[in-house]
């Protein structure tokens, strides 16, 4: 008579008659609860409005023309550097001019690939509509005459300038790579950023210049005019401090 092996989980089964409970261990994943969403205001007009073309005067005004105004995108912009919403936006890296088509191709691009219409997300304008006019003279035509008619307008912008703004009930990556194409279609340099994204970077910037060990900076040459760099430098890096273009 062979003996069998004795089971102590079988005899504790039957002893008790409990039922076994099984749990599964393959392929289990820890997912985190969602994100919550504080304090978050959404606007009244979640989608971007159409920008006019044309600026609108008065009927007792005529358009007028003016000068290309270059300072108009130099160095860095002072007033609408921060997201005001305090989530995800655009912002210029680089000054350039903005035209009617830039606008209709990024609320076209935000109205493709965002549920603007569900009220869980917005996007707003933190530009000014083209107007500024640009003048240009028929092809064929000689020199003189006086300055040509108005061809269009544009919106100048500077460094650091927020573009689009935004937010809602929505995370970052959700809407990282439509900002990223938006900001690669524009015809300066811009980036994608978000809330944190920018006070990290603002950080890293304070960082590198108090811990800076050269001390032969750009900000130290043109301050002191070593080598006489007032006589040949340009007027903007001699307020910029070389910084800005």
């Amino acid at each position: 008579m062979m003996l069998s092996k004795f089971n102590p989980l079988r005899a504790l089964l039957s002893a008790e008659k409990l039922t076994p409970v099984m749990t599964q261990s393959s392929g289990f994943k820890n997912v985190p609860p969602p994100k919550e969403f504080k304090n978050v205001e959404m606007p009244e007009r979640g989608r971007l409005r159409p920008m006019e073309k044309v600026p609108q005067y008065p009927a007792n005004i005529r358009p007028f023309k003016m000068q290309k105004r270059l300072r108009y995108m130099r160095g860095p912009e002072n007033v609408h550097n921060q997201l005001l919403h305090k989530q995800y936006g655009i912002v210029a890296t680089s000054g350039g001019r903005l035209r009617y088509e830039h606008f209709e191709m990024i609320r076209m691009f935000f109205l493709r690939h965002m549920d603007l219409d569900s009220g869980k997300i917005f996007a707003m304008w933190r530009v000014d509509p083209p107007w500024q006019p640009v003048t240009k003279k028929g092809q064929g035509q000689r020199m003189g005459g006086g300055k040509g008619h108005i061809n269009h307008y544009v919106t100048p912008i500077k460094v650091g300038r927020v573009i689009v703004e935004v937010g809602g009930h929505v995370e970052y990556f959700e809407v990282e790579a439509t900002l990223r194409n938006v900001a690669a279609r524009l015809p300066f340099k811009a980036e994608a950023v978000s809330y944190q994204s920018m006070l990290e970077k603002q950080e890293k910037e304070e960082i590198l210049e108090k811990t800076n060990c050269n001390p032969w900076t750009w900000k130290y040459v043109i301050q002191n005019n070593m080598g006489g760099c007032h006589n040949w430098i340009s007027k903007y890096d001699l307020k910029y401090l070389g910084k800005y273009l």
